[in-house]
């Protein structure tokens, strides 16, 4: 279980404490400790998946459009509804304003990302014959696509590889000391030249997962990380092992994932359908997701 691989890394975290701080390493270095974290990433989360619900390439696009700026569960308490309403590019690009962003209105900016679902269906009907494109030149010729949403739908709907730099991956990148840089192209273009290409989809799952679980924004939890010998950013966050396991989340702090449908070899428990909060209503989890930009 991944839980009781994190439980066994604890003590290794804590006591790199009182290591010396790393002398610069050499760029060879560098990609062999960044394939080594992704070796141990594969292992804690061999079950690492898009946290999207989805079952087309054209639900993968809308959901992944959605995302911004909410959290995937937000997305996948929506998503159905949606779905329903409009099923395909052709409904969807018909759809009346007004109807849709109400539909959408609990993921936030409803109405810019309505214009965009209603600019990308018409698109995709009038260019595509209603079918979602597998090539990242003309996904991102559609409204409201750039390169991280292409490339999630390439890399999970089309199966070509992609990197796919949101919030987490670009965060973990520069903590692991994979890259510098800002900018998310540049970002994805670094990482890009460290693995080999049919690494990269699982390699931005298994990152986002760990950005999500383990390596948070505000304050990671370093005590309860498998790779802190590996990580340049260690001591950045929690380091005691107690108090850092009180930190993990989704499946490996006992919480249910983001998905109300999830793989079937996910070890933790389905999310919950929407409830009781009013439309754009958000948990303290999910609100500092949100804050970070979560994908």
């Amino acid at each position: 279980m991944a839980e009781s691989k994190v439980r066994k890394a604890a003590a290794p975290a804590a006591k790199k404490a009182a290591v010396k701080p790393r002398k610069p390493e050499s760029h060879l270095a560098m990609v062999r400790r960044a394939r080594k974290i992704n070796r141990e990433l594969a292992e804690l989360y061999p079950y690492a998946h898009p946290e999207l619900d989805f079952e087309s390439p054209f639900e993968l696009l809308v959901a992944t459009v959605l995302s911004a700026q909410t959290t995937d569960l937000r997305v996948n308490q929506t998503t159905p509804a949606l779905f329903a309403a409009y099923p395909t590019p052709d409904d969807m690009a018909a759809a009346e304003p007004e109807r849709l962003e109400e539909i959408i209105r609990p993921t936030g900016f409803f109405r810019a990302k309505a214009r965009s679902l209603i600019g990308l269906s018409t698109a995709l009907r009038d260019r595509y014959d209603g079918e979602v494109p597998g090539r990242l030149e003309d996904l991102v010729t559609l409204p409201g696509v750039g390169r991280k949403t292409a490339n999630v739908v390439l890399g999970n709907a089309f199966g070509v590889p992609g990197i796919t730099v949101d919030t987490h991956f670009g965060r973990l990148a520069r903590r692991f000391g994979w890259t510098t840089e800002e900018d998310p192209e540049k970002v994805e273009a670094a990482v890009a030249e460290i693995f080999p290409k049919s690494e990269w989809t699982m390699l931005s799952h298994r990152v986002v997962f760990h950005g999500r679980r383990v390596c948070h924004s505000r304050k990671p939890a370093c005590g309860a990380c498998p790779i802190a010998p590996l990580c340049p950013a260690y001591g950045e966050g929690e380091t005691d092992p107690e108090k850092a396991r009180k930190l993990l989340k989704y499946e490996l702090g006992g919480q249910p994932g983001q998905r109300l449908r999830p793989p079937a070899d996910y070890p933790g428990e389905a999310a919950a359908r929407a409830t009781a909060p009013g439309p754009g209503a958000a948990t303290p989890d999910q609100a500092t997701e949100t804050a970070e930009g979560a994908a």
